[in-house]
Order: structure tokens, then C-alpha cells, then sequence
């Protein structure tokens, strides 16, 4: 296999070259191998196109940290292949991929089946977190307990082979791609947009899934127009590893009965589909516009909403929990304050390109030391640590103020960044 460029994929086909291409997407943490199971029985129909995510499956370590991006990288993958439209079945971080399509590339999509998904994937705050663990640890933690977020227990126990191969597809992952992919999940969130997916959608959960379970699926097919849900028995989160016969026969059957034609009429086929005949009678729906992505809100003249800016990267460096408690707290009276540390700071000065977060957040941490600001010190050592700092790091931006600031305010320092340090990084049992 050739190099892959950085703003494609690693990919594979199976099955016949001139059959409809049905792409399957991977999940965070696996490789194509998790489909392995169902392309025997969907290469006898279709032309089956299994993709890697970045720095997966020994795929080259070109991060990407939105799902924007990782579509992007997909559509770019199959352009050089000329293969314009398909149907698309994606698991987890895999399925928010397929839902992005299906709203900012509709005319692409002949059909859509999302897997262990969700418009939003639990908290912003919890794939930050999950981030800076990485960043601390590595990824054995991680890897050492997927099987008990992946499988049910019977299943893990009955099945030690396929466990083991669950833990080593994690710990071989690229960390750096590991944590940008837990920022492209962090910042997924559709849900007001369901109601845009135009085609035909299976989502598809196992019954004892706890990480996107069906509470999830339901908020899902309520949302889109055109959606049907299959819960399966028996199966957690990677339910085509562990029940592959039910997700086969599903996806078989969806895609069988739910692939809309092209949009050109009579025998016209485009690209990576062939011509299938439409009845002269039959209605023919109209293209679907793309969607651009949400622009930034606008203020007076034309000028960016700093309010709007500012809360959006106050989110991203502290955390939804601690601004929402912030806010939540102003009451009447520091309202207005929340306001302007919300618009100036964080819309006009943290927003600025001249320097990077890392570098703000090591400012930031040095300013607090001399003022002695301990608790604002304790909430940007967490954001210190979401802006990509390691713990290293930190402990010598606090050595070096105590040069300049003083001995006494960084002991104090110390105390404080080391407990939060301790919270943040410490894996969850």
C-alpha cells in the first residue's frame, strides 16, 4: 500500500468492482478489523470501502480533531478514487461521521446506518478529561478498560481471544491522534440540526450498551425525518463484534431496501454506483443543498458577537461544568462581570492567533503565582492541562516563577497544581 497523504485515509475494498460502494466507519480506539465479521456477507452486494482513522491501525499520524475533518479526509479519500456516491454504516465516532455527511454532503448519500452513535456523545468535559489522561498516562489505562466499555461481561469472559485483541488495537494506537479524535467527539453536538438528514437511516444499538445506549438511539430517530431503530439483545457498545450475525442481517436489509437512487434520471448513474433504471412515472426528488458548517454569530456591522466567541472558548479551555457554574452563580448582581470576563477575555484576548493556547495557559499560570490567586490558579492548572500542557510542563512554569514571583507563592502553587494534577490525571478505575 502507497503512502497516505495527510489529507486522506487508509483504506481497503472488498467485493465485486462494479458493485454500489457501502463504506463502514471504525469507532475510536479500533481499526477496520471491527467489521470483519459482516463484509463476507456485504461483498456478495455491494463493494465494501473499510477506512482506518488517523494514527489507527498502524494509518499514518495526521490528527484530526473535529468530525468535519475527518469527513473532509474521507470525501477527499474517495474523490481520488472516483467514487462520488455510496452508502455509508458507521459505529460510534464512525456513525457521527456518517451523520455529518448525511447533513453537509447529502447529495453523496445514497443511505445511512449509524451504529452505538449519538448526536452528542455524553460531555465535552468527559472526552477533555479522557484527553489529558492520555497526554499523562499513555494508553494502557485506556486500553486495559475497553473490553468493559466494548462487550457485556459474559461476553468478555467467554471470549478472552477477541478481549485481548480489544486492549492491543487501543494500546496501539497513535496517543496523539487518540486525543485529538476525544476532541473531535467533545466538540460533536447535531442536535438541532436532525431534522436536515434526508436519506433513509438505520440506527442500530445493542440493548446493554452504557456508553451510547438507546436512550441515545431514540433521541436520534426522533430527530431525523426518515429513521428506523433496531435495538439488539445481548450487546454493548461494539455490538458487530459481538453479535455480528444480527448486525449483518440488519445492515443487509436496510441497505437492500433503503438505497435512494441518484438524482439524475433514467439510466444515469454517478460514479461508484451503477445504473439502476427508474420508471419514467416515478417523481424524481430535487438535489439537496449542502449546508455550509454554522458561521460564527454576527454583532453590529458585520463584526463577530465576542459575547458568543468568548463563551465558546471559555467552554473549551475550562469546561462546560465550571463556566455553567460560573454563570450560574452570577445572579443580578455579578452578571454584568461574567459578561465582560466572558466578551474581553475570552472573546478578545484568548481568541487572539498571535499565540497559542499552551502559551496563554503558561502565562496565565505565571501571572496567577505572582498575584497569589490560588484558586484561579487551581481551575487553569485543569485548563492548562486541556490546552495540551503535561504535568512536566507545568512543574517548570512553576519552578520558573519562583525565580521571579517567589519562593512562598510558588510552595503555594505547588500544593495547589499537584492536587489538581492528581485529580485530573489519575485513570478512572
Amino acid at each position: 500500500m502507497s503512502e497516505t497523504p495527510p489529507n486522506t485515509l487508509q483504506y481497503r475494498f472488498d467485493g465485486p468492482e462494479d458493485a454500489p460502494v457501502l463504506i463502514l466507519g471504525p469507532s475510536l480506539g479500533t481499526t477496520w478489523h471491527m467489521w470483519d465479521r459482516q463484509v463476507p456477507e456485504l461483498a456478495k452486494q455491494w463493494r465494501v470501502f473499510r477506512f482506518d482513522l488517523p494514527g489507527h491501525g498502524g494509518a499514518p499520524a495526521y490528527p484530526a480533531g473535529s468530525v468535519a475533518e475527518l469527513s473532509a479526509r474521507l470525501l477527499a479519500t474517495l474523490d481520488a478514487l472516483g467514487v462520488q456516491r455510496f452508502g455509508y454504516a458507521g459505529c460510534a465516532l464512525g456513525g457521527a461521521i456518517g451523520i455529518e455527511l448525511a447533513l453537509r454532503h447529502p447529495a453523496r448519500l445514497a443511505s445511512l446506518a449509524v451504529v452505538a452513535a449519538s448526536p452528542r456523545f455524553g460531555t465535552a468535559d468527559e472526552f477533555r478529561q479522557r484527553g489529558v489522561v492520555v497526554r499523562t498516562n499513555g494508553l494502557d489505562p485506556i486500553a486495559r478498560t475497553a473490553p468493559d466499555r466494548w462487550f457485556t461481561g459474559g461476553f468478555a469472559a467467554a471470549q478472552p481471544a477477541i478481549t485481548e485483541w480489544a486492549v492491543q488495537m487501543v494500546r496501539t494506537t497513535d496517543p496523539g491522534c487518540y486525543i485529538a479524535a476525544c476532541e473531535a467527539l467533545a466538540s460533536f453536538d447535531v442536535r438541532p440540526e436532525l431534522g436536515r438528514v434526508g436519506v433513509p437511516t438505520l440506527v442500530l444499538v445493542g440493548s446493554d450498551d452504557q456508553v451510547t445506549g438507546p436512550a441515545e438511539a431514540r433521541t436520534l430517530v426522533a430527530g431525523i425525518p426518515d429513521a428506523r431503530l433496531a435495538v439488539v439483545p445481548g450487546a454493548s457498545h461494539l455490538v458487530p463484534v459481538e453479535q455480528p450475525a444480527a448486525v449483518t442481517d440488519l445492515l443487509v436489509h436496510h441497505f437492500s431496501t433503503a438505497w435512494q437512487q441518484p438524482y439524475d434520471t433514467g439510466q444515469t448513474a454517478l460514479p461508484g454506483m451503477p445504473a439502476v433504471p427508474v420508471p419514467a412515472a416515478a417523481p424524481q426528488p430535487a438535489p439537496v443543498a449542502e449546508i455550509a458548517p454554522a458561521a460564527v454569530p454576527e454583532g453590529p456591522a458585520g463584526q463577530p458577537d465576542r459575547y458568543q466567541t468568548g463563551l465558546k472558548v471559555r467552554r473549551e479551555v475550562l469546561g462546560d461544568a465550571h463556566v455553567d457554574r460560573a454563570l450560574a452563580q452570577a445572579g443580578e448582581f455579578s452578571g454584568d462581570f461574567q459578561e465582560f470576563v466572558t466578551r474581553y477575555a475570552w472573546g478578545e484576548i484568548w481568541d487572539r492567533p498571535g499565540l497559542d493556547r499552551r502559551t496563554r495557559s503558561c502565562i496565565t499560570l505565571t501571572a496567577l503565582v505572582a498575584g497569589g490567586h490560588l484558586e484561579e490558579l487551581a481551575f487553569h492548572t485543569r485548563a492548562a492541562l486541556r490546552n495540551g500542557l503535561t504535568p512536566d510542563e507545568i512543574k517548570e512554569v512553576l519552578l520558573q516563577a519562583a525565580v521571579y514571583c517567589g519562593v512562598p507563592a510558588a510552595n503555594s502553587a505547588f500544593r495547589v497544581a499537584q492536587q489538581v494534577i492528581r485529580e485530573e490525571t489519575t485513570p478512572a478505575e
